[in-house]
């Protein structure tokens, strides 16, 4: 596996947000998850890399403590991921919108609030964190896809949480309201957020500071966007990806 930070983390517990050893997730007869092991940089933006189905989802669930592992440990903010005392410590924006369409925007995040023990304050500055003040009364229903993303964000939000986990929050978004999101990201990471962002689009990988591939539930290479190029030769990084991949499979099959 290429790693260039990893190495790097270890001894170094104040510097790790995330720390996954030896996870194995099992659904049905098949492995979603295979023997993972990875650290997450606090601070950092990390992206999730692989194609649908490989198991990025049901390691986010594992993280943000909704998925029953069979076996490995997952620490999350130095807790047990999942633990009540991380509640309002980590923030979980799934692929769909997690909002009610019969209620506002400011309802819905105000309601996110009221779970989290947070203000209303803090509900209009999530608001405003992702650009929806002239939609906070607007019902989500009647908002767009893109909208309605940026209103689950400002929920995730509202308890400013130390760790973010995004579940493929750009697919189906029209180009420049993803640049506009991963603007945000880029500010929440700057302001000390851990971020952990899922994407299948290999050019979103250029806004990551360090990257996870995977791919059948294994976790392939642990690099950055210049150390990927590097050690695979290729310029694009579905190339590099490809390539990675194809290393992979060559020397589980020699």
């Amino acid at each position: 596996m290429m790693s260039s930070s990893v190495g790097e983390l270890n001894g170094h517990a104040a510097d790790v947000a995330i720390r996954i050893e030896n996870l194995t997730v099992v659904r049905g007869k098949r492995r979603a998850i295979d023997d993972v092991s990875l650290q997450v940089r606090r601070g950092s933006i990390t992206g999730l890399l692989g194609p649908s189905g490989c198991g990025k989802t049901t390691l986010m669930r594992a993280i943000v403590g909704t998925q029953i592992i069979t076996n490995g440990t997952v620490t999350v903010l130095g807790k047990p991921g999942g633990s009540a005392d991380l509640r309002r410590r980590v923030g979980y924006v799934t692929q769909e919108p997690t909002v009610y369409n019969d209620l506002r925007v400011i309802d819905n995040v105000r309601y996110f609030a009221a779970l989290t023990g947070s203000s209303k304050t803090a509900a209009d500055e999530a608001i405003a964190a992702v650009g929806l003040e002239d939609h906070r009364t607007a019902l989500c229903g009647n908002m767009s896809g893109g909208q309605r993303t940026r209103a689950s964000l400002a929920c995730a939000l509202v308890s400013k949480p130390d760790l973010l986990v995004l579940d493929e929050p750009t697919v189906g978004l029209d180009p420049v309201l993803r640049v506009d999101l991963w603007d945000q990201f880029d500010r929440l990471a700057r302001g000390g957020t851990t971020l952990l962002v899922s994407s299948h689009v290999m050019d979103e990988a250029d806004h990551c500071g360090e990257l996870l591939l995977m791919r059948d539930g294994r976790l392939l290479a642990h690099t950055t966007p210049t150390q990927l190029r590097e050690d695979t030769g290729c310029s694009s990084l579905e190339e590099a990806f490809l390539t990675v991949i194809r290393r992979s499979t060559a020397a589980r099959a020699g």
